[in-house]
């Protein structure tokens, strides 16, 4: 049986020390992750900000932004394959929007995978609107990549 406290999502800003966790669901969720090193250097260039989603203790997602001025964007998500459709993405794009806000972005951005309909279909629900796309951007596999905006 799940619990509440099992399924319940909390986020927050994630620790340099929690940066493995991160590099796991790095390694689950994309066909080209990310190595701890390159998300420790993304994390000590001064310009990013990183969010955790816990689920009943355990890292369940993460969420990298950049800011410079009044744009921001974002990097990367990604969600535990055993921990999505709990609401985990959703809480990182909120708390993402709130620290743009906070940093005064007016306009933030992110490409996405074109076949990739899950997190299409999170992000229009976030407030995203199409704005390009980049043929033949992603390998492994090949495919494109849409550009979306979201005005905050």
């Amino acid at each position: 049986m799940t619990t509440a406290s099992q399924t319940e999502i909390t986020v927050r800003p994630l620790a340099e020390d929690e940066l493995s966790s991160a590099a796991e669901i790095e390694a689950l969720c994309f066909s080209e992750p990310w190595s701890e090193r390159s998300l420790l250097s993304s994390y000590n260039s001064g310009h990013t900000v990183f969010y955790g989603a816990f689920c009943g203790g355990a890292a369940a997602g993460y969420a990298v932004m950049t800011s410079v001025c009044e744009e921001g964007e974002i990097v990367r998500i990604a969600v535990c394959p055993d921990r999505r459709r709990l609401g985990a993405a959703s809480a990182l794009m909120r708390a993402l929007d709130k620290e743009a806000v906070s940093r005064g972005v007016k306009k933030l951005r992110l490409e996405v995978r074109a076949g990739n309909r899950a997190a299409l279909s999170l992000y229009e629900k976030s407030g995203f609107y199409p704005v390009g796309v980049r043929r033949g951007y992603y390998s492994s596999p090949k495919e494109d990549a849409v550009l979306l905006d979201k005005d905050l």
